[in-house]
């Protein structure tokens, strides 16, 4: 069947067609808050798990979800949103219902000016672990450090301190950030402070992590150790990639502060 003008019409765009299942866009939703095992999932959108998998199928083969294994448990698989795809995504599904519904989408990366903080309110206070804290959670840290302004308080940690990895300094260092005078710590050197966000890097780490109170925040971001992927000691290559992904993940958590994070006023 063709259209009034005698051109054949288009499917709906995967945005639309993907999100329009109940199931999926609730999939969508959890995932937003942070990475996820198909279990986990199919608890809290209260869906069989044959079935919750089928759905994530769906929106892998759509682009807007992907899949890796734990580093913890091999048979186990953590779900990632792609919140990149997902914004080109909603530019081309507005674009092609009509050209005036493109949306103007600001350019990727953190909010202009970072996250302000309000006058007499405390910074919001924002913890990343890893295992060693000697890659993924410092580089987090100085990451989100040079991004956010003076309304962000960060720190890292991990649950087997080792030696800041080399590599690590030279790929940040790069970057236009020197991490080289930092010292790995434990997690246990932050017990009892207050944090209103944390964030767990890696699988390993997420078992371990210790119950910061109702009002914190956490959230896991399954990413591999760049460390255990390197070929030699001057293979930069996944650090490299590391730091990429860390970029745009708190890219992305940078806005949701800036909107929707009020600080809880605790200090440690």
């Amino acid at each position: 069947m063709s259209t009034p003008g005698g051109s054949v019409p288009e499917p709906p765009p995967t945005l639309f067609r993907l999100t329009g299942h109940e199931v999926r866009w609730r999939l969508l939703r959890e995932l937003a808050a942070g990475d996820r095992q198909v279990r986990e999932l199919s608890a809290l959108v209260a869906e069989r798990q044959s079935l919750t998998s089928y759905h994530l199928g769906q929106l892998r083969k759509g682009g807007l979800v992907s899949a890796r294994r734990s580093s913890a448990d091999g048979r186990d698989t953590y779900y990632s949103l792609d919140l990149t795809a997902c914004r080109e995504a909603l530019a081309d599904a507005g674009a092609a219902l009509h050209p005036g519904l493109r949306p103007s989408l600001p350019e990727p990366g953190p909010p202009p000016g970072g996250v302000e903080r309000p006058p007499g309110a405390p910074a919001v206070r924002v913890l990343f672990l890893c295992t060693g804290n000697s890659a993924r959670s410092q580089m987090a840290q100085a990451i989100i450090e040079a991004l956010a302004g003076d309304g962000v308080e960060a720190a890292s940690a991990g649950s087997t301190p080792k030696e800041l990895h080399p590599a690590a300094v030279r790929v940040m260092l790069a970057r236009g950030i020197d991490i080289g005078g930092r010292r790995a710590k434990h997690l246990d050197e932050y017990a009892g402070q207050h944090f209103d966000h944390v964030i767990t890097l890696c699988d390993r780490v997420r078992e371990v992590c210790p119950d910061f109170g109702r009002s914190t925040v956490t959230e896991h971001w399954s990413m591999p150790d760049p460390s255990a992927e390197a070929q030699t000691v001057d293979d930069d290559a996944p650090f490299v990639r590391t730091a990429e992904e860390l970029t745009t993940r708190i890219g992305f958590l940078l806005h949701r502060l800036r909107v929707t994070t009020t600080p809880s006023g605790r200090k440690a």
